[in-house]
């Protein structure tokens, strides 16, 4: 243990494995197809401090490699009312059901999109990491599509954007343009 009490460094194992954008998960190259394993992997992944992947299994840690987010949204389902009623629930590639609101908030940061012809990448928090790093699925275009498409006018600070509303929370997904 450090003076400021952070346990020291060691050196870390560095686990075969790589999640690629798409979701796909490989193991020495080679996916794993067996849907069993990737819930059971998904599962026992952890994000630390830095924003460092680890898979820990009963019997080994070590950090794995994510190109984006580790997981991939597939389908929504909306359900109640319009408005701030509505409940919007995502189900990830790992058939995890996730509920849009305060324990899954909806990310989208709409200032810094990844160029000027494309629209920011949106993400909804699955679980928390350490410290300040969640572990996220990514929105694939067609969800967000579908989220646009249930988007209405907000506001977030003094800025206009338009949102969508979940589990009584309203989640910006792009700002608007005032003329």
């Amino acid at each position: 243990m450090k003076a400021d009490g952070q346990p020291e460094e060691t050196a870390h194992r560095v686990l075969p494995f790589l999640i690629k954008r798409d979701g796909t998960w490989l193991y020495r190259g080679s996916p794993i197809r067996r849907k069993e394993m990737l819930c059971l992997f998904g599962s026992m992944l952890t994000r630390d401090h830095s924003g460092t992947y680890w898979l820990r299994t009963p019997t080994e840690s070590g950090t794995i490699q994510v190109e984006d987010a580790p997981f991939i949204v597939r389908e929504l389902d909306f359900r109640g009312l319009c408005g701030r009623q509505q409940n919007l629930c995502l189900r990830t590639n790992m058939d995890e059901l996730l509920c849009v609101g305060p324990a899954h908030p909806l990310i989208v940061d709409w200032d810094h999109p990844p160029s000027e012809e494309c629209a920011a990448i949106p993400y909804v928090q699955v679980r928390r990491g350490e410290g300040d790093q969640p572990i996220l699925a990514r929105l694939p275009r067609p969800i967000y599509y579908e989220l646009v498409a249930l988007a209405v006018p907000g506001h977030v600070g003094c800025r206009p954007c338009m949102g969508v509303w979940s589990q009584d929370c309203f989640f910006p997904l792009a700002p608007m343009h005032v003329e």
